[in-house]
């Protein structure tokens, strides 16, 4: 007998606003999910609804703070304990991924840790967008669909017809492959930033690769932080003749003083995808928030339905 399993789609704290907007694309009810903290801090988590023999999709970025992490192993427990079919942890935005490697003398690799904690908790598999490395996968012993938000920004630029005259820009050496990618797609030239970091957050433009003399740029990167590499690459496309610059970033995490440093810039506009929720306290003029509800709702169909995810992103 052919038993076809409910979907629930649960949701943490830190983006509801996306899990709604995918709810209304996958035409389900979101999953009522409680959460609050005792007089300590200490968080607390229940499933108001069975989801017995469910697949289940869970949904929740592991942004600043920490407590958005720990709600997420508390929800994949808490559905675990439940006795679901299947539980998926859709991270829309992977934190902790930037200590991917031991590169310094005794300092952790917290984006193995993060991935060791979310397989303990009892995830069956993993759903996330633009991890900052790509090595990040294979810290996973469990299945991970890796989704692209470069789909978004270019269906974006190809509506707003910027022209022929494009050249993509990376704004560090590590980025070549994605800024390759990106600029295939849009039949576009490719320029990469040479830059020294002397500490955490702080970057030094120190070089140009290539030509954006009377040309259109588009800044393209994984995530924005303090805002720092990518509005001092702004400025440094100026000074080397481009004529309108543009910038995209997957994960806006805005901190510190980003928002006054972009608006501040040389861009004409800096779109964003909403994997991290941005309130309106943070947003800026220059800013233009895409939802990626779309994508990850279809992928999550896909997956629902044993159908191939990669072929959401046609080469």
């Amino acid at each position: 007998m052919l038993v076809t399993r409910d979907m629930k789609l649960l949701s943490g704290s830190a983006n509801r606003p996306l899990a709604r907007e995918m709810a209304e694309y996958l035409e389900i009810e979101l999953c009522e999910v409680e959460t609050r903290k005792f007089a300590d801090g200490e968080i607390f988590v229940r499933i108001n609804e069975n989801i017995r023999g469910a697949d289940c999709y869970i949904l929740q970025p592991t942004n600043p703070p920490a407590d958005n992490l720990m709600e997420l192993l508390l929800l994949i427990d808490a559905a675990r304990r439940a006795s679901p079919f299947k539980v998926t942890a859709v991270i829309p935005y992977f934190g902790y991924a930037r200590a991917d490697r031991k590169d310094q003398p005794r300092v952790s690799i917290a984006g193995k840790l993060v991935a060791n904690l979310i397989t303990a908790a009892g995830a069956d598999r993993v759903m996330t967008i633009d991890l900052h490395s790509h090595q990040i996968q294979g810290f996973f012993d469990l299945p991970l669909d890796h989704l692209y938000g470069s789909i978004l920004f270019l269906e974006y630029y190809r509506r707003k017809r910027l022209g022929g005259n494009l050249v993509i820009v990376g704004p560090d050496v590590g980025s070549a492959k994605m800024v390759r990618g990106f600029a295939r797609r849009l039949d576009a030239s490719i320029a990469l930033v040479d830059k020294r970091r002397p500490a955490p957050n702080e970057a030094e433009v120190m070089n140009l690769i290539g030509d954006v003399r009377g040309k259109t740029a588009i800044v393209v990167d994984d995530m924005i932080d303090t805002g720092g590499t990518f509005a001092q690459t702004a400025h440094t496309l100026v000074e080397q003749g481009a004529e309108r610059v543009l910038g995209c970033a997957t994960h806006a995490l805005l901190s510190d003083r980003a928002c006054e440093r972009l608006d501040a810039s040389p861009y004409e506009e800096v779109a964003v995808l909403n994997t991290v929720w941005v309130p309106e306290a943070r947003r800026f003029e220059k800013l233009v928030v895409l939802s990626v509800a779309p994508l990850l709702a279809q992928a999550v169909q896909n997956n629902h339905e044993y159908r191939s995810v990669s072929a959401l992103f046609p080469q």
